[in-house]
């Protein structure tokens, strides 16, 4: 699997890797079991992080259905805009990079 450009700027480390998985899939819910799973983390490298995620509102709450609850990207939270802002610069980057580089080829 290929690292995000998210990923190879910030570093494999769990807490990135569950702000990555949750901004691939902006606007859908999830149990905190699914993002484990989905940011390839285990469960307890999620919990180490989850309170940190909660305090900078990075991580809210959307539904529940007896005890379990469904959670989604704070999009309005400022340092998950920050996050997003950050991901479309370095997609943006990454884009012009290949651009360039496709010119040299086609030059040649």
């Amino acid at each position: 699997m290929e690292k995000s450009l998210l990923l190879t700027l910030t570093g494999d480390m769990p807490l990135f890797r569950i702000v990555d998985f949750l901004l691939d899939n902006k606007g859908m819910d999830f149990t905190k079991q699914d993002i484990a799973k989905g940011a390839g983390i285990s469960r307890a490298s999620l919990f180490n992080y989850w309170a940190e995620l909660e305090h900078h509102g990075i991580v809210r709450a959307t539904r529940s259905f007896g005890k379990t609850k469904l959670y989604t990207l704070n999009a309005k939270s400022p340092v998950a805009q920050k996050i997003i802002e950050l991901e479309k610069t370095l997609i943006a980057e990454a884009l012009g990079k290949a651009r360039k580089e496709k010119e040299i080829i086609v030059e040649r």
